[in-house]
């Protein structure tokens, strides 16, 4: 099996990573391959038995041209300096340019110990492999920036945690892999020329357009800023929650990484949190725009000495880039809720709209994914849904009427709104008690229900009837909920 790598990290960056191997699975079997991911790298798995894909993706067989390795990072974890943290229990076997000439890493997560491990087994459990596996498909599928799953293959092994759970590796797809806590590792331990070199990658694989920037460390800031202010714009826009958005968990490429203690909310409260660890709420689902604004701000302060070499004064334009992201992210943001409430035209009282509308949600306790199909199916004259979700027939009465008076200024019409918010509404997420129904079932050999979940998952967007249980929210007596940092 040809992956035609092209491994640009290895050749230009030596010092940057540790040469690594995969730990041999004992059984390796494959669980899932994403077919259609394969195609779109330009993979030909055609011909390719199910038992040779368990072998290339569990490590077990290198492919030619790999180049296997670890990367270096740091890390700011729930706000404390970690200043070595690394791949340590992940593998980047190389880079496949795909036929449009797009670049991405090929990394096997739970693939055995590395030289960043720090006394860890560097293994995987099934669980958590096949959770990122679900939800990353699932934001791919609502057009959300993330990293992708191309394969999930059981090791055979037991991966000790609480209790033993069945191993399994996870072949992550990334636009690099490259996070904000690589460059917080150089600027920490090497200095000014390692953030240089590591920034003019990071430029010309990512924005090489930024090439002719006056100061093109500058300009990368700016570019990283914008892709992450947008990125959990989205992220609010669905009830995700990220659960742990340490610095070395924030991508360059603007894409969601690292689905540890991720979730969807049902019920709308500000305040979520389902991470076990996040005993706080540092992380919570209201706090994600402060958390951008503090890590970004940590990246600028990383870039500092790379940004200085080039413009002594550009130190203060960083500084400017750094204090202007919340009034950059509300302006991603409401464009976001724009779309979402089927609203084209900016206006005075968008904030008021907006913010009022989530003080609503909270004190009615309102499903959030449902709510905007249900505002959908009013416009088109049917506001049993919305009634349903509802304590009691006008508990949002004024809101809505505020809303639908913006609706009518709306130069198309109230069906070709409602036909608009549904194609950035989804009706499918992954449902909390139908993920961990389905993982829990996965772990004992049963992936029926999980592989049911992804394919309606996939296709968020339009109703099935037979999809019909997969739109409710959690039976009565499901939570509270907890999620686990578990690969």
């Amino acid at each position: 099996m040809d992956f035609a790598f092209d491994n640009s990290f290895h050749d230009a960056m030596p010092g940057f990573y540790a040469p690594a191997e995969a730990a041999k699975p004992s059984a390796p079997t494959l669980l899932i391959f994403n077919h259609a991911l394969a195609d779109r790298l330009g993979i030909d798995a055609a011909g390719v038995s199910d038992a040779q894909l368990a072998r290339i993706f569990s490590g077990e067989e290198m492919p030619g041209g790999a180049n296997p390795l670890a990367l270096a990072y740091a890390g700011h974890q729930f706000g404390h300096f970690s200043p070595q943290l690394g791949d340590g229990r992940a593998l980047l076997l190389g880079e496949i340019v795909a036929p449009d000439g797009a670049r991405f890493d090929v990394q096997l997560k739970g693939s055995g110990p590395t030289p960043f491990s720090r006394n860890g087994d560097g293994k995987a459990a099934i669980g958590p492999v096949l959770r990122e596996f679900l939800v990353s498909e699932a934001m791919a599928a609502m057009g959300i920036a993330t990293t992708r799953a191309l394969a999930a293959v059981a090791t055979g092994d037991r991966v000790q945690r609480e209790q033993a759970h069945p191993g399994a590796v996870l072949t992550r797809i990334a636009s690099s892999h490259i996070r904000v806590g690589t460059f917080q590792f150089f600027a920490a331990h090497f200095g000014a020329d390692h953030v240089v070199q590591l920034s003019d990658y990071a430029v010309r694989r990512h924005f090489p357009e930024l090439a002719e920037a006056a100061n093109t460390h500058l300009a990368l800031l700016d570019r990283v800023i914008g892709l992450q202010c947008d990125l959990v714009a989205s992220w609010l826009g669905v009830g995700f929650i990220h659960g742990v958005m340490n610095t070395d968990n924030v991508a360059i490429s603007g894409e969601t990484i690292d689905y540890g203690p991720c979730a969807f909310m049902d019920r709308f409260a500000v305040n979520t949190v389902f991470s076990s660890i996040d005993a706080n709420g540092r992380y919570s689902y209201g706090r994600q725009p402060q958390i951008l604004h503090w890590n970004m701000a940590r990246f600028a302060e990383a870039l500092l000495p790379a940004i200085h070499a080039v413009r002594p004064d550009d130190v203060e334009e960083a500084k400017a880039l750094a204090n202007a992201i919340p009034e950059r992210f509300r302006t991603a943001w409401f464009a976001r809720m724009r779309a979402k409430l089927g609203l084209t035209q900016p206006g005075d009282g968008d904030a008021e709209l907006i913010d009022g509308l989530f003080d609503q949600l909270e004190t009615h306790q309102v499903d959030f994914t449902l709510f905007f199909r249900a505002l959908a199916m009013l416009l088109r004259g049917e506001g049993d849904m919305l009634q349903a979700l509802l304590p009691a027939p006008d508990a949002m009465a004024p809101w809505i009427a505020e809303w639908w008076a913006l609706i009518e200024r709306e130069p198309a019409g109230p069906l070709e709104c409602a036909d608009a918010m549904d194609r950035v509404n989804p009706l499918y997420i992954p449902r909390n008690h139908l993920v961990e129904a389905a993982l829990a079932d996965a772990e004992a050999g049963d992936m029926t229900a999980w592989r049911e979940l992804l394919d309606v998952v996939r296709q968020p967007f339009v109703p099935r009837s037979e999809w019909e249980a997969f739109a409710r929210p959690a039976p009565e007596g499901f939570g509270p909920y907890t999620t686990f940092c578990g690969t």
